[in-house]
């Protein structure tokens, strides 16, 4: 799959799991991770590293896979160009909660609309209610053409 010109984006959690689990992974989910390797830079809510590692450990204590594996995957998805975007306290419980009301969304999957529409980027997810909820606010998805 080629991908497209998408120099910055917002990741989500469940776009950064399907890489770190073989049956997760999608075209899609590889493609925005070839935009990291080939040069784009993506950006995260603060929940973000949290949401990674806890399933991740989840998937340990599942044995799909083990306590090495998961060093490793996490080291390297710490190689990428992701940066985590701090949470002030009055946003997230401000226009975050607004947001999470309005869309009837988690506060956490809130976080990631409200930075893609603080940066005006695309949103990389594969989760069916953030990203209908990213289009009616406006927010593009990370596109990837064939």
């Amino acid at each position: 799959m080629k991908v497209a010109a998408t120099k910055r984006l917002v990741l989500d959690a469940s776009v950064t799991l399907a890489w770190c689990f073989s049956d997760e992974s999608t075209a899609y989910t590889e493609a925005v991770l070839d935009l990291l390797a080939n040069g784009a830079e993506a950006i995260a809510p603060a929940i973000w590293p949290f949401e990674v590692a806890n399933a991740l450990l989840v998937g340990e204590r599942r044995k799909r896979m083990t306590s090495a594996q998961v060093t490793s995957v996490l080291q390297r998805i710490s190689d990428l160009p992701i940066s985590v975007e701090p949470i002030r306290v009055d946003r997230a419980f401000g226009p975050i909660l607004s947001l999470a009301r309005n869309e009837q969304l988690t506060e956490y999957d809130a976080a990631y609309i409200e930075l893609a529409l603080r940066e005006g980027l695309p949103l990389a997810t594969l989760d069916d209610r953030l990203r209908r909820a990213a289009r009616g606010a406006g927010i593009a998805p990370v596109k990837v053409r064939t």
